[in-house]
């Protein structure tokens, strides 16, 4: 049956994106042998949702291509945006509150943003099987 989740970052300069991974997040790795610093994250617990393309809530409708996105989420939003300066790390635009929770975009060297969030939903990353 299905183990695990891999997610992939295709970057521009795959070697600095690695590196913000590694010692910015902190995210524990392995190297595939004789690979030249291809690591391969462990990035923690998971959970997956389903988002329609086109729904209407209230009184405002959503329009989004179909395609795969990536979020980092924590606890605390301000504690977990000053350890992540702390070591380096820099967001692009404000904290904004969304109908989900509290979220600000993550600068990732050489890939695009990740959205970081504090959630305000259930959350299904620690439900057991």
């Amino acid at each position: 049956m299905i183990a695990a989740i891999h997610l992939l970052i295709y970057s521009d300069d795959a070697e600095a994106t690695r590196a913000f991974l590694r010692d910015v997040l902190e995210w524990p790795y392995v190297e595939e042998p004789d690979s030249g610093g291809w690591l391969i994250f462990k990035s923690g617990p998971s959970e997956l949702g389903v988002h329609p393309t086109h729904q209407t809530h209230g009184e405002v409708t959503y329009d989004n291509p179909r395609q795969h996105s990536i979020s980092l989420m924590c606890d605390d939003l301000s504690r977990t945006m000053a350890e992540l300066e702390g070591r380096g790390a820099e967001f692009t635009g404000p904290v904004e509150e969304q109908r989900f929770g509290i979220t600000v975009m993550l600068k990732v060297p050489g890939a695009d943003d990740i959205m970081l969030y504090e959630p305000r939903h259930p959350t299904g990353f620690d439900l057991q099987h």
